[in-house]
């Protein structure tokens, strides 16, 4: 008998556009790992949901951000074979962020870093064999400025390690 054990992540995540191009990162690990990602991550002991947006924006593209709204919160299901689980249940709270310093740096490596540095792209440049969950349901909510309250399930799912 098969069945599916689930990890849980939670994080914070921020959609930042110019020019029509969204933020993105180079994910560098977990079961987005080799894909576009979008700039975000778990919170530390004792940090709020706006303290983790902030650092880990700066901490994965090196860019300042300002928070201009809490989007809403979408979950994710998809197999990924990581210590005793063999799937991930990711909750991920989307804020729309403006970037206020404009210049990206390279990111600062350290245990735990899973950004290979950021990059703009554009919505024809996505797919879900490049993409991770996240950029997908950021390219929707831009054309339609709503989120599914639905779970996502991605049973086919494959991690590009």
């Amino acid at each position: 008998m098969n069945t599916k054990k689930f990890h849980r992540a939670f994080g914070v995540y921020g959609i930042c556009v110019k020019e029509d191009k969204l933020l993105v990162i180079n994910k560098n690990a977990g079961p987005y790992i080799n894909r576009f990602d979008l700039p975000g991550g778990s919170l530390e002991d004792g940090e709020s949901l706006v303290s983790a947006m902030k650092r880990e924006f700066l901490e994965e593209t090196g860019l300042t951000i300002e928070i201009k709204q809490n989007i809403g919160t979408c979950d994710f299901m998809l197999p990924w074979k990581w210590k005793e689980f063999n799937h991930v249940h990711h909750i991920a709270v989307f804020y729309e962020v403006e970037n206020t310093s404009d210049v990206f740096s390279s990111p600062v490596i350290f245990e735990g870093q899973d950004s290979l540095g950021a990059q703009w792209i554009r919505k024809e440049e996505v797919s879900v064999e490049n993409a991770s969950p996240l950029i997908l349901k950021a390219f929707e909510w831009l054309s339609s400025k709503k989120l599914d309250i639905n779970v996502q399930h991605y049973e086919e799912w494959i991690v590009n390690a």
